[in-house]
Formats: C-alpha cells, sequence, structure tokens
C-alpha cells in the first residue's frame, strides 16, 4: 500500500514536471482561472503546478552545472 502512494506521488511530480517544462518552453499552461476562485481545487492545483516548476527548475540547475551536460546549438 505505502508503495503504492510513493509511485502513485512519483507520477504526480512528473506529470507536473512535464506541464513545467512545457510552461517553460511554449509559454503555454494550464488555465487554472477557469476553477472558481472560491474553490479549494483551484489553490491545490495552482499548488501543484508550482511544485512541477521548482522540479523542473532544480533538474534544469543540476544540468546546468553538470559536466555530463553541454549546449547544443
Amino acid at each position: 500500500m505505502l508503495g503504492r502512494l510513493i509511485h502513485l506521488g512519483f507520477d504526480a511530480i512528473a506529470i507536473s514536471t512535464v506541464l513545467a517544462g512545457i510552461k517553460k518552453t511554449t509559454g503555454f499552461a494550464p488555465d487554472t482561472a477557469q476553477i472558481p476562485e472560491s474553490s479549494v481545487i483551484r489553490t491545490i492545483a495552482d499548488k501543484y503546478l508550482g511544485a512541477g516548476e521548482s522540479v523542473f527548475n532544480l533538474v534544469a540547475g543540476q544540468a546546468v552545472t553538470s559536466e555530463y551536460f553541454k549546449k547544443t546549438e
């Protein structure tokens, strides 16, 4: 049971990170403004997407400073 929860959590963060990458490269992001402002779901969605952006920035920062990655033209 615990393993399944960890797996689902990892999958959720992975999806959020992919969405953050799409936002970073294309400028398009899920429109959370369509969720009613008073809704708790909107707050959760914004925090969920923010977590993905944090993970994306962390991974991108590691890639920039790593000797295993180089910038391509």
